[in-house]
């Protein structure tokens, strides 16, 4: 009977591999070029790291420990990581850095990169497989990312002369700087390959991409300082090993509830602010421009013909539209502007401090941008190129265009559709 379970279990693993395994066919050709291009560069550079696998007695034991307090803390925190992970899969802030930056500090660049390999195993095997967030190909990319950051704190330690850390570490000079260089090179590896990554899925580049919400800096450092104070207490005090888990608890649970403060902020398909959040900033705004007798611009922007996209190619296809016209609308404003999925093919845009002229500029920038569009879509019969889109847009200027948010918002909506009705691919102020 326990043989049979075990046999069901083996092909329930290897069933979700080969599903979860082609999911990254249908991804975009940036994300399959990205996926296979930093892939390759980790084989290619653990090549000569193989080549000199070397290890001592006392790495070896560091590695376990390393390795089992690592999946103790992941089986403590399942729960807490796949309600993390199912609410919105924020990316980057990941406390696995507290046990792979210790490695890094700790054992050669082989076990470094043994440890980190391990973990994303367990990680994916125990709590991320079947999640939708996090297929087998966004967790042997993570797996990399940690890998290279791991080689290149390991490269910054090996250069400066400062080697391992060990017991004598404190009495050479210029140690401090060669563990703030090894952690600010692990962080900045880290940071680029995710900020590559999210590039190739979104096709934008900003740091909002990485950190969804201010603070989290500081978390993501927090993972690095904790990592150096489990190396530290493991070489000169083990039994203080054990005290970093209430704080990477912590740490975890105030992940988990940044994640779902934005989760309640965020339309899940496009990444925007959903229509309650934008209404709030756009209330927020209005209060402010009253304050300061300071003007704003509200947009809203409509996809033309948006049914057919649907009715031709799929619900599928519609949803990646969406989500392409969402990116290219962020891409045409300002950090600090909000924009939000109104509801079905409908955004708004909220755009603070600007003129009219230049909320017409920003407008036609948006619905051009729509229209040189072209959207790699799943359909039934495989991946189909979606072109020729367009937008309709409506304009309204606060306070010529009302002087309250509904009054506003049925401005650019009554422009929106005098777009929609002389011919559609236009933009509309009725004040203009």
């Amino acid at each position: 009977m326990i043989s049979g379970e075990r046999a069901a279990a083996g092909k329930s693993i290897l069933s979700t591999l080969r599903t979860d395994g082609w999911a990254i066919w249908g991804t975009s050709r940036t994300v399959v070029a990205t996926f296979f291009g930093v892939t390759s560069l980790t084989v290619a550079l653990s090549v000569p790291v193989l080549a000199h696998a070397v290890a001592t007695g006392s790495e070896l034991v560091a590695f376990g420990v390393l390795l089992t307090l690592a999946l103790v803390q992941a089986e403590l925190s399942r729960r807490v990581e796949r309600v993390r992970r199912w609410i919105g899969d924020v990316p980057h802030v990941n406390v696995t850095s507290v046990w792979t930056f210790a490695g890094a500090l700790l054992l050669p660049a082989w076990l470094a990169a043994a440890l980190a390999v391990t973990v994303y195993t367990h990680l994916w095997l125990r709590i991320w497989s079947g999640m939708a967030h996090r297929p087998l190909h966004r967790v042997v990319f993570s797996a990399s990312m940690i890998v290279l950051s791991c080689y290149a704190a390991s490269a910054v330690l090996s250069a400066t002369g400062a080697g391992r850390l060990s017991h004598d570490w404190a009495e050479r000079s210029g140690n401090g700087a060669a563990l703030a260089g090894a952690a600010l090179a692990f962080a900045l590896v880290n940071a680029g390959l995710a900020l590559l990554g999210s590039w190739a899925v979104t096709g934008r580049s900003t740091a909002s991409v990485l950190f969804a919400v201010d603070g989290d800096y500081g978390l993501e450092l927090a993972t690095l300082c904790l990592g150096g104070l489990v190396a530290a207490a493991y070489v000169f005090q083990p039994c203080l090993v054990a005290f970093v888990f209430m704080p990477l608890f912590a740490m975890h649970r105030a992940v988990l509830a940044r994640g779902l403060e934005l989760a309640a902020a965020t339309d899940q398909k496009t990444g925007l602010l959903n229509a309650a959040a934008w209404h709030n900033m756009a209330a927020a705004e209005l209060g402010r421009a009253r304050r300061d007798n300071s003007a704003f611009g509200l947009l809203m922007v409509d996809l033309d013909h948006f049914k057919r996209v649907n009715d031709t190619y799929g619900h599928l296809a519609g949803d990646a539209v969406l989500i392409a016209v969402a990116t290219a609308i962020r891409a045409e404003v300002r950090d600090y502007d909000s924009v939000g999925r109104f509801g079905g093919e409908e955004f708004s845009v909220l755009l603070p401090g600007i003129s009219e002229t230049d909320v017409v500029a920003t407008a036609e920038r948006i619905r051009h941008r729509v229209t040189t569009l072209s959207v790699e879509a799943p359909t039934e019969l495989g991946r189909a190129t979606i072109e020729s889109l367009s937008a309709s847009i409506g304009v309204a200027v606060y306070p010529h265009g009302g002087g309250d948010l509904e009054k506003l918002l049925l401005t650019a909506d009554t422009a929106l559709y005098k777009a929609k009705n002389t011919g559609r691919n236009k933009v509309v102020s009725l004040a203009a």
